[in-house]
């Protein structure tokens, strides 16, 4: 189980070298490596499902690399769906005051684990404003627009037609609510208001997020 584990974390790590994140955070490919250690012998000291156990809106874990360390503009235009390169439909300055809501605690440092996550197709035609108390009673937490981005990044396949979903756990102080759906057949960060519900998009959420420290 662990091996198994370790093997995918590897993996997550390969795809963001791959990707280019080292340089964007000023870091050589084995800088970055070496950086994300830690976070593999916490995650190998921690009980994680296998892959294959979980069901079809379910990942075990997801490496994020936070907004803090790369732009969300920066890591949207590095995901794909089939070749196709995401975009955000947001102006640059507008998409970097979406930040975390209070209620949601984010490790510090750059990276950090999420364990648990849930696309949230139960919550597909739920308003954001029902779906957020519901998953808080679940004692769930929402999905940041960093996490959700580093979820496509590493689980494209989880970002599926009619079964999208939003980001809660990002606020810019206004009513509107991030989230990932398909168009164009490209992976797009948008916005959707809080009081509206859409039949194509869920809820995403975590059970808990593991830092380093």
């Amino acid at each position: 189980m662990t091996q198994h584990v370790l093997l995918e974390y590897d993996r997550q790590v390969a795809t963001l070298v791959a990707l280019g994140y080292p340089e964007l955070m000023g870091l050589s490919a084995t800088e970055f490596v070496t950086h994300a250690k830690p976070l593999r012998d916490v995650l190998g000291a921690t009980s994680v499902a296998r892959a294959d156990e979980a069901g079809v809106d379910q990942v075990p874990f997801v490496l994020v690399v936070s907004r803090t360390a790369v732009p969300y503009a920066l890591a949207m235009q590095r995901t794909a769906l089939d070749g196709r390169a995401g975009f955000a439909d947001f102006e640059t300055d507008d998409l970097e005051a979406f930040v975390p809501i209070p209620s949601v605690g984010i490790p510090d440092g750059p990276t950090y684990l999420l364990l648990d996550v849930d696309t949230g197709s139960e919550y597909l035609g739920v308003r954001p404003d029902d779906a957020l108390p519901a998953l808080m009673a679940q004692q769930r937490s929402p999905l940041t627009v960093d996490e959700g981005i580093a979820l496509l990044t590493h689980r494209p396949d989880m970002l599926r037609r009619n079964k999208c979903f939003q980001l809660l756990a990002s606020r810019c102080g206004d009513r509107r609510v991030p989230g990932l759906w398909i168009s164009q057949r490209r992976p797009k960060l948008g916005w959707c208001w809080a009081g509206n519900l859409h039949t194509w998009l869920g809820a995403a959420s975590c059970d808990r997020r593991l830092g380093a420290g």
